[in-house]
């Protein structure tokens, strides 16, 4: 009997951590960077996310970002990640100490390298590190982000993931679009059933008030593995450039 108790709360504990160590990637609330790097750039932003629907309907975070570009090539950033679950309280998850290295053009394409240590406070710290690519083509923009991370323990496998976006300047300051995000499995599991979530998003720039602002909102529906937790998500981005 006490085997059993042990086996059972040791299957418990392991399922906690397991949730802990998913990637933050795996949820519409990340961020989708761009490779571009323009010197001297100082950059605020926040982005929120709210699930709706399912078991988890309710839960949101909150990812606040501060950013500066101390060369042409090199940016550099912090971040802060707060989290509410269902019917707690906000908490501080993680802070996190982020890189993009700019590589310049490549067949019409930016290419870029991101480099992030993420120290969490509940959990495993992780290092991801991530692909940029975007093209620019008149109205219409694209971005592709291809991300590895890999928490700090060994023996943990080395997780995969996308983020990416497409829009297109549909009328002055108004953008339509699409964004997605979602798992591509492991080392030990490639291409398994993951989270991904895809949907329209609006954004718009205000001008005129000193520093750039841009806003994005939108709702990306849940997909794959993600549908055993929500419907969907609300997101929304509030980025300030000067």
């Amino acid at each position: 009997m006490k085997h059993n108790i042990r086996r059972r709360l040791a299957c418990a504990i392991a399922s906690v951590l397991t949730s802990i160590a998913v990637p933050a990637w795996a949820e519409p609330s990340g961020e989708i960077s761009s490779p571009i790097v323009v010197k001297g750039e100082t950059e605020f932003e926040a982005i929120y996310g709210r699930l709706s629907g399912g078991p988890d309907s309710g839960e949101d975070i909150l990812r606040l970002e501060a950013s500066h570009s101390v060369s042409d090539r090199l940016r550099l950033a912090i971040r802060t990640e707060i989290e509410r679950p269902r019917g707690g309280p906000r908490d501080l998850e993680a802070v996190s100490f982020e890189a993009i290295y700019d590589l310049g053009r490549v067949g019409g394409i930016d290419v870029g390298l991101y480099g992030e240590y993420e120290n969490v406070l509940h959990g495993r710290d992780q290092l991801e590190a991530k692909l940029l690519l975007e093209r620019r083509a008149g109205p219409f923009d694209a971005k592709l982000n291809l991300i590895a991370a890999k928490p700090l323990m060994a023996g943990d496998p080395l997780e995969f993931g996308y983020a990416a976006s497409a829009d297109v300047e549909a009328i002055s300051e108004l953008r339509l679009g699409v964004a997605a995000f979602g798992g591509l499995g492991s080392t030990d599991r490639f291409l398994n059933r993951a989270d991904h979530y895809v949907g329209p998003v609006v954004k718009t720039e205000i001008e005129g008030l000193g520093p750039e602002l841009e806003i994005e909102a939108g709702y990306l529906f849940a997909l794959g593995k993600a549908r055993d937790d929500s419907d969907g998500q609300f997101r929304l981005v509030v980025e300030m450039e000067f």
